[in-house]
């Protein structure tokens, strides 16, 4: 079954990357051709947001942030305090939130201005696509629309946003929470990544807490820390009901979660009086259709025989958290595809299904447990790196990066430090007990960590290899050991 849909709220951010073209070769094509001048800039600034919009910076930045903001005054004279009590009065008087001065709040935006602006700007552009969505839903659920601006806090507007404790996606739900109302999370899918799916489900959510409540202010905080932490906070406060007298009494991060909201509201309310950029005639409109697969696929598959970059795929299906795609009885599961590429798959279809069943089957085949690597690349992750972009680096596949390094999503952080590196198996190379490692000087070879194995397990394995030797031969700093990790087991 095919579906075709023209997203201009949340899909189309794959055209955001210009991953299902050649960005080299279109950008060539557009300075030859009028009609196509305007798309031409359109492309230069997708390279310019690729890297901060793919990589995790933005949200835990953001994150940390709204956690740590200190409230104390800020020096900002483009923005007068006269000037910003006018505007939040205005606001104030068309929104259900309290959008009252205070110091605190003008704290905020003043930060906002001053040191992140650029952050911020980025936000308001990448609203374009999910606001439309956001807001049809919100009007469904009878909600106020101001509620779109949550998911900017909570996420960055991120799809496989994941807080230090768990939170994750766009509307940031715990677990229990996204099972509670009606997100699916397996090991294949996390229903909380899906956008529309999610929306749902935080509309629900919070429609729940205002009728717990009765005040947005302190549902928005309940949403944040939970309700039970909100009635703790109205207890301890002597019972006072309003967020600002309760505020000393919650989590901190909760403590700085509704100024953040408010900030974002007035941000992006008075973008254009604050010189941002709100050209919307600079965001592409991509097309996109779903399939329903007949068998398991992984978006590895589907990249390599359609073409398509890993990063495309990852973006338009962000709820299959392993990057496959399940097949399960009485379950639907749908591939997202840029329109220009469901012709390539259609094509290449069976193909795509043969080659995946070739790859599974090779996965689920026992693996020798030593290996004769060629190269072996320690690689140090920089600002604006994701794991597509390495992979092409070193004309390796995204899967493999994330299972030499036992990753399990797609999240890297600067300095991390990856291994790279082609493997050989040869079955001749197992080592047993006692049996020498030297086959000769230039030779390593690779252990394939197990389920019980340790450091001290494997070297009594190996004559003449010390925990030590095994801990600076893999940069190892401590003794944790995950199964499918690979070892260097030779100098």
């Amino acid at each position: 079954m095919l579906r075709t849909f023209f997203f201009l709220g949340i899909l189309n951010m794959g055209a955001l990357y210009g991953q299902s073209l050649d960005s080299l070769d279109l950008l060539n094509s557009f300075k030859n051709d009028s009609l196509k001048q305007s798309r031409y800039s359109v492309f230069q600034m997708e390279e310019r947001w690729k890297n901060t919009l793919y990589a995790n910076e933005l949200f835990a930045s953001l994150k940390d942030s709204v956690a740590n903001q200190t409230l104390e005054a800020v020096y900002y004279p483009e923005l007068a305090t006269d000037t910003l009590k006018k505007r939040l009065a205005i606001l104030n008087a068309k929104t259900p939130f309290n959008i009252e001065y205070n110091p605190a709040l003008e704290s905020v935006i003043k930060t906002r201005l001053k040191f992140r602006k650029r952050s911020t700007e980025t936000l308001i552009q990448l609203s374009h696509y999910y606001f439309p969505m956001f807001e049809e839903v919100l009007d469904k659920h009878n909600l106020p629309l101001e509620i779109k601006y949550l998911a900017v806090v909570e996420s960055s507007l991120k799809p496989r946003a994941k807080s230090r404790v768990g939170a994750t996606g766009l509307w940031q739900f715990m677990f229990s929470t996204g099972k509670q109302y009606g997100l699916e999370v397996s090991s294949y899918v996390d229903e909380r990544c899906d956008p529309l799916r999610s929306t749902n489900a935080a509309a629900n959510y919070l429609a729940s807490l205002y009728k717990t409540f009765g005040d947005w202010d302190l549902a928005l905080a309940a949403y944040n820390s939970g309700p039970g932490n909100v009635t703790k906070a109205i207890r301890r406060s002597g019972g006072y009901q309003n967020y600002w007298n309760i505020r000393p009494f919650l989590p901190k991060e909760t403590a700085g979660y509704l100024p953040a909201f408010l900030a974002t509201i007035y941000l992006f309310e008075y973008a254009e009086a604050h010189g941002f950029n709100l050209d919307k005639k600079q965001i592409p409109i991509l097309a996109t259709d779903t399939i329903h697969v007949k068998q398991m696929i992984s978006l590895d598959h589907v990249a390599e025989l359609t073409e398509t970059k890993i990063e495309t795929l990852q973006f338009l299906n962000p709820s299959y958290k392993l990057d496959i795609i399940p097949v399960l009885e009485n379950k639907n599961y749908s591939l997202r595809l840029p329109l220009d590429k469901i012709g390539d798959f259609a094509q290449k279809e069976n193909q795509i299904y043969a080659f995946a069943k070739a790859e599974f089957e090779v996965r689920e085949k026992p693996l020798p447990q030593f290996f004769e690597i060629d190269s072996k690349i320690r690689y140090k992750v920089k600002s604006g790196d994701y794991l597509g972009k390495i992979a092409r680096k070193f004309n390796v596949r995204v899967s493999k990066i994330k299972q030499w390094n036992g990753l399990r999503t797609n999240d890297l952080k600067i300095g991390q430090r990856l291994t790279i590196y082609s493997r050989n198996p040869t079955a001749d190379l197992v080592v047993k007990p006692g049996q020498s490692t030297s086959k000769k000087s230039t030779d390593k070879r690779i252990y394939l960590v197990k389920a019980g194995d340790s450091l001290w397990s494997i070297s009594n394995k190996l004559s003449g290899v010390s925990i030590e030797n095994l801990k600076e031969w893999n940069d190892i700093w401590n003794s944790y050991l995950k199964p499918g990790m690979r070892l260097i087991i030779s100098n």
